[in-house]
């Protein structure tokens, strides 16, 4: 049979069901029964003739199965993320001179269909990549779900679950999810409702499923493609793809998604972006992964729309350090299913270019879909700085001041201060920091609890925090706490008692020593913090660190010139138990590693990675992480949305990496030191 007879089995099943929901639950029939009767005998026959079954077939049962709970199930072979890119020369650079697959990157939910001797035994989602959950149950519900293939050897097909925009944009208004609240987009409401315990639900949420890759089966098909076609030929509707014939320009890359773009939109399918990978399955196989993403693929995300709102004012939020940042308050909108009522102005600067004040119209995006940001001020007119800059500390009323940052003689950024050290938001958020994860780390000393144990004078300085037990009984009926919830952080509060050099140094808050200077300390002071007081209070160099210069130079020593700084660190160690950390076993640096001694700097957004992650696998590696570029740098690695760090880089000669090279010359690397 043709693959134009495959596609009637789904046309069939898709007009027949639209009928039956018709007669069944809307009591207004389209068409005579006579008529539903011949296409239901043509559909029956076309099944017998081909042995496909499409799960939703209506040959089969009427009802839906329900379950009380969904299981969880492993994936032998992890169904991870790719990597990303918003630069189509990006792309190009990983096409490189390989062919490739362009294929529409569907917003949805991701799942894996698991056949055996010619039936679905299992369905399920993608979950953290490892570890998903079992949803054979509503199977049936999913348009595009054989339930019966002519193929006996097992076959395991991923592809992704969607709802059309058409259909969500008559879902969306009559359906709420577990918190009450309306769904806002078509891939949220997609993934609760292949998630629904009872398939009758999930049938009525009009889910469709197109695969897009197969883990499992067809042995013999040596091209992704190939294999895609033959899914085609057992009953099931593959995700759009293009096949290139050679390397292609970056001309005719953009004009392949303006097409697949294009193909989407006609067709009524979600998508966010388009996939490159490569065609040749055992050149994808020899190319690896990363614990993110597999090395063989790359996603283009589309650019960041903007969205237009009204900015309402700006909220002045004090930090530890004395620092006024600025808040912009949005009325509220939604952007990729988010509401979206704040975003940071950053500095005085931002504020003062783009003319901001209330009652402007200004274009927001979801930077990388994470992070809101105003674009533009589509009503600058009459402005004037000094009028939007709070004259007093909205915590504590005293006087603000404006630093203007100066390099090499010129005017930098501007900044809002706080100079009163006693201003209770700055107090209450440095005890945050203390007790934050990256410091002591003492689960339940929230910012809200340190407030009330601040205002009723129980903490004055970080020794208090060991002493609370003191004041137990008053705790005790204080709203929200119990003998549970205080033993719970007094227990919290002794665990942090074992610490080590680094946390103890984060949380004294020494200004710009942050987790990664303190590891660098940490190695040339053996983690000793007599050592490092005694470099410090003595005139060491600290500037003959890597990645470490003359203002962080000066902020150590100034810091420990501080009388009551040095007390309270003295003190603090008598109630603490600096861990120190487990000596290894001497062995040489491989030479394969390209980054052992190396000095490295990360700019951008690499995903899955915070900074701080990253900077720690460049220490794993023999490296020092760096903060700035500069002539002793050696790699920048370069993620998303790069800014200045990238130009001087460049300017310098530094070597450039994107994350995907750098994470696998990472893992050669620590293969080597292993």
């Amino acid at each position: 049979m043709t693959e134009k007879g495959y596609a009637q089995i789904q046309t069939l099943t898709t007009r027949l069901n639209q009928y039956r929901d018709e007669y069944y639950n809307k009591n207004a029939p389209s068409v005579p029964d006579a008529e539903y009767d011949r296409l239901f005998d043509k559909l029956a026959a076309l099944e017998q003739e081909t042995g496909i079954r499409m799960a939703n077939s209506p040959t089969q049962t009427v009802g839906y199965p329900a379950v009380s709970a969904l299981e969880k199930t492993q994936h032998t072979s992890p169904l991870l993320s790719l990597d990303k890119t918003k630069d189509a020369a990006a792309l190009l650079e990983f096409i490189g001179e390989q062919q490739i697959l362009l294929m529409l990157k569907l917003d949805g939910l991701t799942l894996k269909l698991t056949y055996e001797n010619g039936q679905l035994v299992q369905a399920a989602t993608r979950g953290d990549g490892n570890a998903g959950e079992v949803v054979t149950h509503n199977a049936r519900s999913i348009a595009g779900t054989p339930q019966e293939i002519p193929y006996k050897e097992r076959l395991v097909v991923t592809g992704e679950a969607f709802i059309r925009p058409s259909n969500f944009e008559n879902l969306c208004d009559a359906i709420t999810d577990a918190s009450g609240v309306a769904y806002r987009n078509s891939r949220n409401l997609a993934a609760g409702s292949v998630r629904l315990l009872n398939a009758a639900d999930c049938a009525a949420r009009r889910v469709t499923f197109m695969p897009f890759g197969v883990i499992e089966g067809f042995a013999d098909i040596a091209l992704k493609s190939k294999r895609l076609a033959r899914l085609a030929q057992l009953g099931f509707a593959p995700c759009k793809f293009f096949v290139t014939a050679r390397s292609l320009s970056q001309r005719e890359l953009e004009d392949g998604i303006a097409r697949l773009r294009g193909y989407a939109r006609e067709n009524d399918l979600p998508i966010d972006g388009i996939v490159a990978s490569y065609n040749d399955i055992a050149w994808s196989a020899a190319c690896g992964r990363t614990s993110h993403h597999y090395r063989d693929g790359m996603a283009f995300k589309f650019a960041d729309e903007l969205f237009e709102t009204t900015l309402r004012g700006i909220e002045w939020n004090p930090s530890r350090t004395g620092l006024i940042a600025p808040v912009a308050l949005l009325a509220p909108m939604e952007i990729d299913g988010c509401a979206v009522s704040r975003a940071s102005l950053h500095n005085l600067n931002f504020i003062n270019d783009l003319r901001l004040k209330p009652g402007c119209r200004v274009l927001v995006s979801k930077r990388n879909q994470i992070i809101p940001h105003i674009e533009e001020n589509l009503d600058r007119g009459a402005f004037a700085l000094a009028d939007v800059i709070p004259r007093a500390c909205p915590c504590c009323g005293q006087a603000t001041r404006v630093h203007v940052a100066r390099k090499n003689g010129t005017c930098g950024t501007m900044t809002l201060h706080c100079d009163n050290e006693q201003c209770g938001m700055r107090r209450i958020r440095r005890f945050t920091h203390f007790a934050g994860k990256k410091a002591m780390d003492i689960e339940g000393l929230s910012e809200a609890v340190l407030e009330k144990f601040i205002g009723r004078g129980w903490l004055h300085s970080y020794l208090d925090v060991y002493r609370l037990n003191d004041h137990a009984a008053e705790i005790l009926r204080m709203e929200g706490f119990g003998e549970k919830s205080w033993q719970k952080l007094w227990d919290a509060i002794q665990r942090s008692r074992d610490t080590t050099f680094e946390r103890y140094l984060v949380a004294m808050d020494i200004l710009l020593v942050g987790r990664t200077a303190s590891g660098v300390l940490a190695k040339q002071f053996d983690s000793d913090l007599a050592s490092f007081e005694e470099a410090a209070l003595t005139g060491y160099d600290f500037t003959q660190l890597p990645d470490f210069g003359e203002t962080l130079n000066a902020s150590i020593h100034a810091w420990f010139e501080e009388e009551e700084n040095l007390y309270i660190w003295e003190e603090l160690q008598t109630m603490v138990n600096i861990q120190k950390p487990a000596q290894a076993s001497a062995a040489p640096q491989s030479p394969v590693n390209p980054f052992a001694g190396k000095n490295i700097v990360v700019t951008g957004k690499v995903e899955p990675y915070t900074r701080s992650e990253m900077n720690a696998l460049i220490e794993s590696l023999g490296a020092h992480a760096q903060s700035a570029v500069s002539g002793k740098t050696d790699y920048l690695v370069c993620g998303e949305s790069a800014g200045s760090k990238l130009t001087k880089a460049r300017q310098l000669g530094v070597t450039v990496l994107r994350p995907s090279l750098f994470f696998s010359m990472a893992e050669d690397a620590r293969r080597e030191i292993a």
